[in-house]
């Protein structure tokens, strides 16, 4: 990353911040940082899904695009091969569109559940007309044709979980329901749906964790620290277009520090980024009070717990190379990590995230 930034808090006349420094969370670890050579040929087939399958046009498919989900799948799916590499990318395209879409109320999240569930689970004989499960199902049956049956079960349970808990969020909204921080950690690890992504470490690594595994008080901390680490970070970076937009303050970690305890805008930033590396701590010492299950299995989990590291280090990465959070100042931010605060404009399409 780049050298310690000099530049503290600047400020507008009015004494309103201008802009903040975003925190080295790369560095807070020393976690291996590869990027997959499929990355090219997937940003373009990715393209093409949104266009032929996802049916985006201009403007809309633009932000997609850039985006760059084939970047994405690269960096934290890095040993993948192609084809499963390509499965990836078409489940996360899936994934921000019906975020946007569901934000936006194109579709529902009991929609989502009634159709899109059903379509994962049998995609050639599930017969729907929302397109949100025609898009799942592009993908669906080379998925579970090339995957265990534990995380085929966990891939679909956690999308189910994942739309349960944006349901929640916005009965919150529409009630004027608000979060303490305390509530704002539990709903944010549902919010950011990392279950089946996680699960997706396992499809690609072709391996398939035991039940005793999985639901081991300990395994369940290491992928919770994981969780809250990618969850947190992406608060961080997405805090910017989330105050533009007028973004409620109990929708964001960055906002609720600012709200719950009175924090401005580079404290509750420097507070979330401590939140991270604590994070890691925890994920560093749960991971290695592990038990064994034997040689075999314990090969099976250091797999998953070494995706789970790449998983938080390549986000990191991707997040700092996408326009979608750090906007035009691409460089500037890369180089300074300074973020220029964007003027508040009225929300038209909902939170992104």
């Amino acid at each position: 990353m780049s050298p310690t930034v000099t530049v503290t808090h600047t400020t507008t006349p009015d004494s309103e911040p201008s802009q903040f420094i975003l925190p080295d969370l790369i560095n807070q670890f020393q976690y291996p940082f590869r990027k997959s050579h499929h990355s090219y040929t997937v940003t373009r087939a990715s393209a093409r899904w949104f266009a032929d399958v996802a049916k985006l046009v201009e403007p809309e498919i633009r932000g997609y695009i850039e985006m760059d989900s084939g970047t994405f799948v690269a960096l934290i799916y890095p040993d993948a091969d192609l084809f499963r590499l390509q499965v990836c990318a078409e489940s996360i395209n899936w994934a921000f569109v019906m975020d946007d879409w569901m934000e936006c109320g194109v579709v529902t999240p009991q929609e989502a559940i009634e159709s899109c569930i059903p379509a994962l689970r049998d995609p050639i004989n599930f017969e729907t007309d929302l397109l949100a499960a025609k898009m799942c199902k592009s993908f669906a049956n080379r998925f579970n044709e090339n995957v265990g049956p534990g995380c085929r079960e966990r891939y679909i349970h956690g999308k189910e979980l994942y739309f349960t808990a944006v349901a929640k969020q916005l009965e919150d909204r529409a009630n004027g329901t608000t979060y303490d921080l305390e509530s704002y950690i539990v709903q944010r690890r549902g919010i950011v749906g990392m279950k089946p992504y996680f699960a997706l470490i396992e499809f690609v690594a072709g391996i398939d964790l035991p039940d005793e595994v999985v639901s081991h008080p300990v395994f369940d901390a290491i992928d919770c620290a994981a969780t809250d680490h990618v969850g947190w970070a992406n608060d961080i970076f997405s805090y910017n277009k989330e105050q533009s937009t007028g973004g409620a303050p109990w929708e964001n970690l960055v906002a609720v520090l600012m709200h719950v305890r009175g924090l401005d805008v580079q404290s509750a930033i420097d507070c979330a980024s401590q939140m991270c590396k604590d994070a890691i701590q925890r994920f560093e010492s749960n991971r290695a009070s592990l038990p064994s299950w034997g040689e075999e299995v314990d090969r099976v989990v250091d797999i998953y717990v070494e995706g789970l590291k790449r998983w938080m280090v390549g986000s990191l990465y991707w997040h700092l190379s996408c326009v979608r959070y750090v906007g035009n100042d691409l460089h500037t931010v890369q180089r300074d990590r300074i973020v220029r605060l964007l003027p508040k404009r009225p929300l038209a399409s909902g939170v992104e995230h």
